[in-house]
C-alpha cells in the first residue's frame, strides 16, 4: 500500500520531530516514521522498576538559543544542577563553585587550589572568543581543543584536574580532538546558563516537541528511493519531499552520502537507599585515567526526585565507551568518588549510547547542506553542532528548505 503525504521525515529525534514542526507551521503536512516505540531517537527516558533513567546522561541547557525559541522549558518544569564541579584527588576532594550562586562555598573554592591567577588569567583569556559575539568566534581559526590549551599556556592542576575531566564526559573523548571552536560554543552555554533535566525525565523534552506532529511509532525506513518514497516495514510513503533526520550513521545508509563518524558513552544507573551526597553538584575525577573508567557522576534524585520512588535514590556514572565495561571497577572508583560502601546499590541499568555525538574536529563546520535535490533532505545534529542545540537548529533550518522547495517558504 502507498501513503501520500507532503513531506515523510524519517526519524522522531529532536531534529526530526522539529522539522515536522516547522513544516506544520507552514501548513505543510509532514508524516514522521519512527523505528522505535516513543519519539525523541537519542533523547528518551527508560523507566525501570520506578526510575527515570535517561538514555544516557543528558542535560538540557536553557541558554542554548534553539531552545529559547522552540521549547517551553518552564512546562518542563527544569530542575537545576549546582553550578560547579566537586574534584575527587589524591589525599580528598575539593569543591569549585560559582561564588555568586554559591556564596556559602567561597571559602572552599579559595581553599580548593584550583584558584591561583596565573592559571585564571590564561584559561580566562583562552575563553575570551566564547563571551564575544558568535559570528566572530566562527569566523576565527580553529584547531583541537588541546593544541588549543597548549597555544594557550593553559596547564597545570585547573585543566587537568577540573577542565579536561569535565569536558571528557561532555564531548564523550580524552584525547582533545574535538574542534575547540564547538568547545567555546558550549562553554559559553554553560556560562549564560545553569543545566538541568525535566523533573520526570528528558523524554518530556522529545514528547513535548511531538505533540501535534503525525508520528508513526515502530514503524522502520528500510530504503529511500528517488522520487521522494520511503518503503518501510509497514508499507510505502510517496511524498512531495523526503528528509532523513536519523543519527550520522544511519544517514549515510540511507542517503548514500558521507556523514562524521559517532562518539559512545556508557552510563551505569545505581539504587541507594542512601543518598551519598545532597549537594546538587557533578562530580569529577583529577587523579587522572588510572583512578578508574568513570567521566562524571551525581546524584540525580538530588537535582530532580522523581527520578526514583519515594525514599530511593538514583546515582548516575557515565563512562567512555572506550573505557572498561567492569562494574567492580566502576563500583570501587565511585566509593572513592563519594567516599561510601557502593557494595549494597543495586544495578538499575546500564546504557550503552554507541552513537552518542558525531565527532566534530577543526575545522569546525556548523552549516551543512541539508538539501541533496531531487526531493532529498537531510537533517540532524551532524549537519550542524552535536548538541540539542544543533539538533533543533538543524530541524528547523531543514524545514525552511523544504518549504523553499516546495513553494512556501512563508
Amino acid at each position: 500500500m502507498v501513503d501520500e503525504a507532503d513531506v515523510v521525515v524519517v526519524g522522531a529525534g529532536l531534529a526530526g520531530l522539529q522539522c515536522a514542526r516547522s513544516l506544520r507551521d507552514r501548513g505543510i503536512h509532514a508524516v514522521v516514521v519512527e523505528s522505535g516505540d516513543r519519539p525523541g531517537g537519542r533523547v528518551r527516558t527508560d523507566l525501570v522498576d520506578g526510575f527515570r533513567c535517561d538514555r544516557g546522561f543528558q542535560l538540557l541547557n536553557p541558554a542554548y538559543p534553539a531552545v529559547h525559541r522552540h521549547v517551553d522549558v518552564a512546562a518542563l518544569d527544569l530542575r537545576r544542577f549546582g553550578r560547579g564541579v566537586v574534584v575527587a584527588r589524591e589525599g580528598g576532594q575539593a569543591v569549585v563553585a560559582d561564588p555568586l550562586r554559591h556564596p556559602t562555598l567561597l571559602a572552599a573554592t579559595l581553599r580548593s587550589g584550583y584558584v591561583r591567577p596565573t592559571e585564571l588569567a590564561r584559561l580566562g583569556a583562552w575563553l575570551a572568543p566564547a563571551l564575544g559575539p558568535v559570528p566572530r568566534l566562527l569566523a576565527g581559526p580553529d584547531r583541537s581543543r588541546a593544541e588549543s590549551l597548549d597555544a594557550g599556556r593553559v596547564t597545570g592542576h585547573l585543566r587537568r584536574e577540573v577542565l579536561e575531566p569535565f569536558l571528557a564526559g561532555v564531548l564523550a573523548e580524552d584525547d582533545g580532538s574535538t574542534s575547540v571552536t564547538f568547545v567555546r560554543l558550549l562553554l559559553r552555554s554553560f556560562v549564560r546558563a545553569t543545566p538541568g533535566v525535566p523533573a520526570l525525565g528528558m523524554q518530556a523534552l522529545a514528547d513535548q516537541l511531538a505533540e501535534g506532529v503525525d508520528v508513526r511509532l515502530c514503524t522502520r525506513a528500510t530504503e529511500v528511493r528517488p522520487g521522494s518514497e520511503v518503503v518501510t516495514d509497514a508499507g510505502t510513503l510517496r511524498a512531495r519531499a523526503v528528509v532523513v533526520a536519523t543519527d550520522a550513521v544511519d544517514a549515510g545508509d540511507l542517503l548514500a552520502i558521507a556523514t562524521p563518524s559517532m562518539k559512545g558513552l556508557r552510563t551505569w544507573w545505581f539504587a541507594a537507599d542512601h543518598s551519598p551526597a545532597q549537594a546538587t553538584f557533578l562530580r569529577v575525577d583529577g587523579r587522572g585515567p588510572q583512578a578508574g573508567p568513570v567521566v562524571n557522576t551525581a546524584v540525580l534524585t538530588a537535582v530532580a526526585p522523581g527520578y526514583a520512588p519515594r525514599g530511593q535514590h538514583l546515582v548516575q556514572a557515565t563512562t567512555l565507551m572506550t573505557g572498561a565495561r567492569d562494574e567492580h571497577a566502576v563500583r570501587r572508583q565511585l566509593a572513592e568518588l563519594w567516599s561510601v560502601d557502593t557494595g549494597p546499590w543495586g544495578l538499575v541499568t546500564v546504557h550503552d549510547v554507541d552513537r552518542a555525538l558525531p565527532r566534530q574536529p577543526a575545522p569546525l563546520d556548523v552549516r551543512r547542506p541539508v538539501d541533496l535535490g531531487g526531493g532529498l533532505f537531510v537533517a540532524g545534529d551532524h549537519r550542524d553542532t552535536g548538541s540539542i542545540q544543533g539538533a533543533l537548529v538543524s530541524g528547523a533550518r531543514t524545514a525552511h528548505a523544504v518549504a523553499v522547495a516546495l513553494g512556501r517558504p512563508a
